[in-house]
């Protein structure tokens, strides 16, 4: 073989090489954009999915909790804790924030350790105040550190960034029939509630006075200018 020849053959081999290259290319394209215009619907449908949860736990998780925190800053020892929380540094304080999780991880390893072991009731109730106890202790601790965070420029800036995105986002949620329905559903099962809670509160309160000899607590008390009548709450229900 010739010189000639050689390069003739070297020639053929990188232009079928190019031509293979060229078409596994545009099938390796189109098998991606088929399985993109198939997955699309569902993979929309799954992250819409994980954004209502997270509206629904920064609403009926995050803030509840965070707020049922605060209430135990009218005890001194609390409130001093808290007034030493607010007190750290900038980089103290973004310690701060992810100790909650570090203190009770090991509770969710003995929580697996349970699960190990057959005892599913237990270990699910032990993981979920686990998670419910850091989640509180988390949100409360942001609360009192977020200005010292604000100090720290990156954070800042993250921040800045994230929650605009975050309540446009949340406001496309909010705007849809899927949420606006569970709040209605929320409003109704919160008025059944109360309603049921205020028929029992007198006989609960009677089992208190007869079991233990003293006044209830005031969350037991009848309060009848707390109380709404059904029609009034049919019409504030209705205002909503």
């Amino acid at each position: 073989m010739n010189t000639e020849d050689f390069i003739a053959r070297i020639r053929k081999t990188g232009a079928a090489v190019s031509r293979a290259a060229v078409i596994t290319f545009w099938a390796v394209r189109e098998i991606f954009r088929t399985a993109w215009q198939l997955s699309r619907g569902p993979l929309i449908a799954a992250l819409n999915v994980v954004a209502a949860l997270i509206v629904l736990f920064e609403e009926w998780g995050w803030r509840p909790l965070s707020e049922f925190l605060a209430r135990l800053a009218k005890y001194a020892p609390v409130a001093a804790i808290e007034r030493w929380i607010a007190g750290l540094p900038p980089y103290a304080a973004l310690f701060a924030i992810a100790l909650p999780t570090t203190l009770l991880l090991p509770l969710k390893f003995v929580a697996v350790w349970l699960l190990a072991n057959e005892h599913f009731a237990t270990a699910t109730l032990l993981f979920l105040g686990a998670k419910v106890a850091s989640t509180a202790l988390i949100a409360r601790v942001f609360i009192l550190t977020k200005p010292a965070l604000m100090r720290i420029a990156w954070f800042a800036s993250a921040y800045n960034w994230f929650v605009p995105w975050k309540d446009a986002l949340f406001a496309q949620i909010r705007a849809s029939w899927v949420w606006r329905y569970g709040r209605m559903l929320k409003t109704r099962i919160r008025l059944e509630s109360t309603r049921i809670w205020t028929r029992l509160k007198p006989g609960l309160a009677r089992g208190w006075r007869r079991w233990t000899g003293f006044e209830p607590p005031s969350v037991l008390r009848s309060e009848s200018q707390n109380v709404l009548p059904n029609a009034d709450s049919q019409k504030i229900c209705k205002g909503r």
